[in-house]
Parts: C-alpha cells; sequence; structure tokens
C-alpha cells in the first residue's frame, strides 16, 4: 500500500505519540534514577515531534 504524505505524517504522529507514552511508562518503572530521568527527556522530545507533525497535519487539513 502506498501512502501519501498526510498518510506518512499519520502514522509517524501516532508512533510519536506511542513513545511519549511508552518512556512516561519506563520512567516511573525502572529502578535507575538516571535512566528514569533519561527517558523522561525523551518523552518530552518525543512529544515535541508529535506537537510539529501534528502541526502538519492540521495545515493539511486546511488546504
Amino acid at each position: 500500500m502506498e501512502m501519501n504524505t498526510r498518510d506518512t505524517i499519520v502514522k509517524k504522529l501516532l508512533d510519536a505519540q506511542e513513545n511519549v507514552r511508552d518512556y512516561e511508562m519506563f520512567s516511573k518503572q525502572v529502578d535507575d534514577d538516571e535512566v528514569a530521568d533519561l527517558f523522561k527527556r525523551f518523552a518530552e522530545e518525543c512529544g515535541m515531534q508529535a506537537r510539529e507533525l501534528q502541526a502538519m497535519i492540521d495545515k493539511y487539513e486546511k488546504h
């Protein structure tokens, strides 16, 4: 199945959102504070990606 640009953005948005959830969950489960902090930072970075991808989807839907 060939995906257009919007479909690709939606797929990566869903991936980023899932990564946010995973990293947040893992940050609460690990015993090592350094690893927990790393996972929290990764969750924030993925959240930023998700926000930017959502903005691109919004832009595509306006046109």
